[in-house]
């Protein structure tokens, strides 16, 4: 009994101080579906699977201070505030720092935590997996394969066919419809002719 007045407190702490929230204080919804600007970051690509490594700094220089906060400082966005929440289009969501690709649409489900929810990573090797104790809670944080920026958290109360939930910050996520994303993988492949 003591245990769930801990962790209650603990919850209410966090949400009075708004200590896991990124500093974007916006309840406004962004609901442009088109991919962030990505013509400063050297490293961003949705067909290069190579590692990224950069120092703190470089990052910062080349991130939007929202993404920065929540990809970088593992920080978290508003709940209820992301673009991708509610979506239904079709495509691929990718690493908004990177590129890498994270998540297929079909994959994502309504689980209304407040955050874009998926039960299942595009590949095994795109998402890597690192426990999370922070705030009193055991958690499992995921984080981007290819850049190690932090993503969110995957839970066990997902739905079939793996029963896990991918509760991902919105904010770290780019999305590209199916028909650009094929269009994108053509051109691709014909340049490098």
């Amino acid at each position: 009994m003591k245990w769930k007045f801990f962790c209650a407190g603990v919850i209410f702490a966090i949400a009075v101080q708004g200590g896991c929230y990124s500093q974007n204080t916006s309840s406004k919804k962004n609901t442009n579906m088109d991919t962030t600007d990505n013509k400063k970051n050297p490293v961003y690509s949705n067909t290069d699977t190579s590692k990224v490594v950069m120092k703190d700094d470089e990052w910062k220089k080349i991130l939007s201070p929202e993404v920065y906060n929540v990809a970088r400082q593992k920080g978290t966005e508003r709940p209820f505030t992301s673009k991708y929440e509610t979506s239904k289009e079709i495509g691929t969501y990718y690493c908004a720092v990177c590129g890498n690709p994270l998540f297929k649409s079909d994959t994502k489900f309504e689980s209304g935590c407040g955050w874009p929810s998926f039960y299942q990573p595009i590949s095994k090797s795109s998402i890597i997996y690192a426990p999370d104790n922070s705030y009193g809670m055991q958690r499992t944080e995921v984080m981007c394969g290819r850049c190690k920026s932090h993503l969110g958290h995957v839970f066990d109360d997902g739905p079939p066919p793996t029963g896990l939930r991918y509760c991902i910050n919105g904010v770290v996520l780019d999305f590209k419809k199916a028909q650009e994303a094929e269009k994108n993988y053509n051109e691709q492949k014909k340049s490098e002719e």
